[in-house]
C-alpha cells in the first residue's frame, strides 16, 4: 500500500515543543510579522536570528516520542511510505525516520539568501554571519516564512496524488497549501485518515478521524496497518 502522511506540529507537542497558537511558546514573545517574514527579516535580521536561537535551543533539548519511532516503523515496513512534515524540527529523523519530506525547511540548517547556499546551522547564527560559500551578510535560517512558497511541492503533489492513503497527523488544517492536500488526496481515490488532539478545520474533509494524544493514537494506528496488537 502507497501511504502519503503528513505530520504538523501536534506529533511533536508531547516533546514540548509549541506552535505559535499555544498561549505560552515562545510565539506569544513576538510578533508573527516581525519573525516569520521575509520582510520583518529585512527590517530586523538581528531579531529573526535571535528568535529562531531560541527556538534552536528548545528543539535541541526536546526528544522525540513514541509517536515519531512509530512512524519510522511504518517506514521501514513493506508499505510504500511518504512521511511529509510541516514542522521545522528534526525529531522525525531522531525518531528514526530516513526520508523526511520538510515542506517548512529545516531549523537546524541555514542559507544564504545571496547564493541559496545550505548548509548546517550552528546553535547560534547572527545578522553578521557570512556565508561559507559566496562571503555575503545574508544568512538566515532554512525555513519557510509566511509568503513564501513551500519547498519540494512537486514531490509532494505526486506522492498524494499516487497514494492509496492519505493520513494528517497533528495538522490545524489552517496553512495552505498543506490543508489541501486531503482534497487533492481524495480526488485521486485514495482513502483518508485525520488523527489529532481535536478534529481540526478541516476534519470533515476526511474519511475517518483518531482523535487522542499523538503518543497514543499514532503507535495505535501503525499497529493496525502492521496487523499487530498492543
Amino acid at each position: 500500500m502507497k501511504i502519503a502522511i503528513l505530520t504538523g506540529a501536534g506529533i511533536s507537542a508531547e516533546s514540548g515543543l509549541g506552535t505559535f497558537r499555544d498561549e505560552n511558546d515562545l510565539w506569544t514573545q513576538y510578533d508573527l510579522e516581525d519573525v516569520a517574514t521575509p520582510e520583518g527579516f529585512a527590517r530586523d535580521p538581528a531579531l529573526v536570528h535571535s528568535f529562531y536561537n531560541a527556538r534552536r535551543a528548545n528543539c535541541a533539548s526536546a526528544s522525540h516520542n513514541v509517536a515519531h519511532e512509530a512512524l519510522a516503523r511504518l517506514e521501514k515496513s513493506d508499505h510504500v511510505v511518504t512521511l511529509i512534515t510541516q514542522n521545522i524540527d528534526d525529531l522525525h529523523e531522531r525518531g528514526g525516520s530516513n526520508d523526511v519530506i520538510h515542506m517548512h525547511g529545516e531549523l537546524m540548517r541555514a542559507l544564504c539568501a545571496n547564493c541559496d547556499h545550505r548548509w548546517d546551522a550552528p546553535a547560534e547564527m547572527q545578522a553578521t554571519d557570512t556565508c561559507p560559500s559566496c562571503t555575503a551578510t545574508a544568512t538566515r535560517p532554512d525555513v519557510v516564512w509566511f509568503g513564501e512558497i513551500p519547498y519540494h511541492m512537486d514531490a509532494i503533489m505526486l506522492a498524494v496524488s499516487e497514494c492509496d492513503l492519505f493520513v494528517a497527523i497533528g495538522t490545524s488544517g489552517d496553512v495552505y497549501p498543506a490543508a489541501g492536500l486531503v482534497d487533492m488526496a481524495t480526488q485521486a481515490g485514495a482513502d483518508t485518515l485525520e488523527i489529532n488532539l481535536a478534529p481540526s478545520s478541516r476534519a470533515n474533509a476526511f474519511a475517518r478521524s483518531l482523535i487522542g494524544p499523538a503518543t497514543t493514537t499514532v503507535p495505535q494506528w501503525v499497529d493496525e496497518v502492521l496487523g499487530q496488537t498492543r
